[in-house]
This record gives C-alpha cells, structure tokens and sequence, in this order.
C-alpha cells in the first residue's frame, strides 16, 4: 500500500495543495456506497466522491455499456457522428428542462463551463460575465475567471482573463447584504440587476442554483425566478451550472426544475455518468441554437462527444428511472435531514444544517451567536491547519468519508444510499464533531 501511495505522490500531482505531506489513501475497490484500502479497510461514501457518485460505485449497467461502446466504437472524430451521439441526444430531450435541446459535448464540468461562457459571449455578442462570490465553476482559463472562492486567487492577475465581474452570493445564514430573507426583498438578487446596468455589455449571469463546496446554498423560493426574471428583462443570457446540483441530486432531474425555472444554458457534468467516465454537457435554447445556424460556432476540441463517455450516460439516465432515484433522492433527503437537525442538537460547534434532497452542509462555528466561522479561504489560502480537517480526519478512521471544505461539511452520498448507511455515518459524525465541541469551548 506504502509503495502505491509514495509512487503517485511522487511523480503525479495533488490537485489544489501543498505537494509535501501528501498521502493519498490507496484505494483498490468500490462498490455502492463503499470503497476499500489496501489495507481491505472499508469506508462508507458521504460525500459521493467529489459529489458525483449518484448511482454509487461500479453500478453495473453503467460498466456493460462502457466495454460494449469500447467494442463497437471506442473513438471517432466530432466531425463525424455514430449511433451513441443521437441516442443520448434523444434521452437528454425526456430529463432536461423544456426548451434546452441542443447540446454540446465536454469531457468534464470545467470545460463545459469554459464552452458555456464563449456560447454567450458569442451568440449575445456582448463581453461581460457576472458571476457570485462564493462559486466555483472550474479550473480553467474561463471557469477559474468565474470562480469566486479562493481557487481564483491563485491564477490573478495572469491567466484570468478579463470581462468578469463579482457579484453577492444568496446567503441567508451569513447574509453579504447583511439582511434577513423575506424582510430583505431578496436584496441580493436586485443588486445583480443594478450591476447589470450600471456595467452594461453583459453577455450572462453565471449561477451555482444551488451552491456546491462553497457552502450547499439552498436559495429562498423567489431567489431563483426573480434573477431568471431580471435576466430576461435585462436581455443578458442566465447560466446554470448544474455540475454538482444536478442528476438527482437534489430530489429533481436538475436543482432548477425545484423553482421551475428553464436557464437559457444548463451546464451539467458528474452525474451524468455517475463520474465512470468524463463528460460533461452544455444545454443551449432555441434562440441560441437558431444564432449558430448562420454565424460561426468557435468552439470543439479532439475528445468532444467521445463514444466512450456518451454510453454510458445513456446507461446512467436508464439506470435513474429505473431504481427511481430522482423521487428517492427527495424521500432520503428528509430522512436525512432529521438526522442532521438531530445531531446538530447535540453539538454546539454546529451552526448551521443546510440542504435540499441528498445534498446537505453542516458549518461549523466558534460562536452560535455570532455564526464566527473556525477557519476562512484566506487561512486555507495560506496553508494554515484548518480545524475541518482535524474532522474530517477522525470520521475517516472511524470509515466515514466525508468532504470538508473551509469550515463545513459537505453530505452528498450516492443517491441509493440507505437509512442504516445514514445512521453509519451519524454515528461517525456524532464522535468526530466532539473535537469541533472542544474547540469552540476553548
């Protein structure tokens, strides 16, 4: 196990980190909601992954259409086209909200993201991006522009590319407006429309529906029309990066379908394959599809609609309705909820129980009354120890994988997770949190 572990640290990199110390656990098999070590140490998956996992580990019907597609066709130009490309172009038209029906191909949300923001700059012929703070949509030249946590940081001022600008998250536990929902107005959604007018050749607003690794950010119910509303109004497209918050993972097909509102692009990626394989897709309108048909489409790249990564989202779309997954995400959230609400109780270092269907947080706090979190993106920015860690650490010898990110934990378990793997995971938690308990008593 050592020598796996020492090889990969020391001729691959760890993404967003300090290379020295870095230990990645070797892991040699998964399963549904597990995944084994070297050691045949198991771990229950709380957090999918990197919120991905919705079908869980190694689902079978996903597999089978990886080898039958690497068998008939395991690569052909996006020039051309194959029998795979329309079939999943046709099963995307029965999930997608209605009125998105032409697609675009990646290979990861980034890149999908990457493709959204040029469509809209293209087909509006407008330059300017908003985007929110507390946002992550990817890691390249475009998506890391967009970003607004600390990921960006690290690229500014080379490699960010000009035209985008910040605007306030919707937080309703820590309000950048400093205001209280519903006596606020949804002030922070009225900003986003004055600094579309006061910065004019806005090209489109690029939102998180509901927020990932930054904080899972359940808006309030009239967040997400009014902003569709003011979009609209305002003639600037609204872009729905639906990479995390999409594919059942909140008890819909799509984070957007909870408020009813159809984006003018939806960008979606992990789930979509369950994350068996790197695709991404960006869901277009009409209107933008109908501008393409006479001006210049600048975009593709070699593994653009790559058989091997269509197959096995035709597999995965099945594989949701057949086991029901999207309706059980919903059922399971509840459950869920209970039990976080139940734990949180018991434990004064929690300060906030967020979430919709099976994507929840638990934000840690120093002092309830003042919402003071332990660590923030400028301690993670500057290598300082972040507490989070210290918690996720304990959950995991205890077998529970869970996600932390700043100063909360992010629970997003594959969608056939079960109510005993639930209670698995609260019982972890409930010990790992006492090291939180400590600390906010110090």
């Amino acid at each position: 196990m050592s020598e796996i572990t020492d090889i990969t640290a020391k001729y691959t990199y760890g993404t967003w980190r300090a290379q020295r110390g870095w230990k990645p656990l070797h892991v040699t098999r998964a399963q549904d909601c597990h995944f084994w070590d070297a050691s045949g140490k198991r771990y229950l998956d709380l957090s999918a992954q990197l919120m991905c996992s919705n079908l869980g580990h190694q689902n079978a019907a996903v597999v089978e259409a990886i080898c039958k597609q690497a068998r008939e066709l395991a690569f052909i130009s996006p020039a051309f086209t194959c029998d795979i490309r329309a079939k999943l172009s046709q099963k995307l038209l029965e999930v997608m909200p209605k009125g998105l029906d032409k697609f675009f191909y990646a290979t990861s949300g980034t890149e999908a993201n990457e493709a959204a923001i040029k469509i809209a700059r293209m087909a509006t012929g407008k330059h300017k991006i908003i985007a929110r703070y507390s946002s992550y949509h990817g890691s390249t030249a475009g998506s890391i522009a967009a970003t607004g946590d600390l990921r960006r940081w690290f690229v500014e001022p080379a490699g960010k590319i000009p035209g985008v600008i910040f605007g306030p998250e919707c937080n309703c536990y820590r309000c950048p407006m400093k205001q209280t929902h519903p006596q606020c107005g949804l002030a922070c959604a009225d900003y986003l429309e004055h600094m579309i007018a006061q910065e004019e050749n806005v090209a489109a607003v690029i939102v998180e529906p509901v927020v990932g690794t930054n904080g899972i950010l359940v808006p309030p119910a009239d967040y997400l029309p009014r902003l569709a509303e003011i979009a609209k109004r305002r003639n600037v497209l609204l872009i729905a990066d639906e990479v995390m918050a999409g594919w059942g993972r909140t008890g819909k097909w799509f984070s957007v379908d909870n408020w009813g509102v159809v984006p003018d692009i939806l960008v979606t990626a992990k789930g979509v394959t369950s994350a068996m394989a790197p695709l991404g897709v960006v869901a277009t309108s009409h209107a933008i599809a109908d501008y393409f048909e006479d001006h210049f489409f600048a975009h593709g790249h070699t593994y653009e609609a790559h058989p091997l990564t269509l197959a096995p989202a035709v597999a995965a779309i099945d594989e949701y309705k057949r086991l029901d997954l999207i309706a059980r995400a919903g059922r399971m959230g509840e459950i869920l909820g209970v039990k976080l609400r139940a734990l949180a109780e018991r434990h004064p270092s929690v300060g906030d129980v967020r979430g919709i269907g099976l994507f929840w947080a638990l934000d840690l706090v120093k002092d309830k009354a003042t919402r003071a979190p332990f660590n923030t993106q400028q301690d993670k920015f500057a290598r300082k120890p972040l507490l989070i860690d210290q918690v996720t650490s304990a959950a995991m010898a205890r077998g529970v994988f869970v996600m932390g990110w700043v100063s909360h934990l992010v629970i997003a378990p594959p969608l056939i997770v079960t109510e005993a793997d639930l209670d698995e995971a609260i019982a972890a938690l409930d010990e790992a949190l006492k090291i939180a308990d400590q600390a906010a008593a110090a």
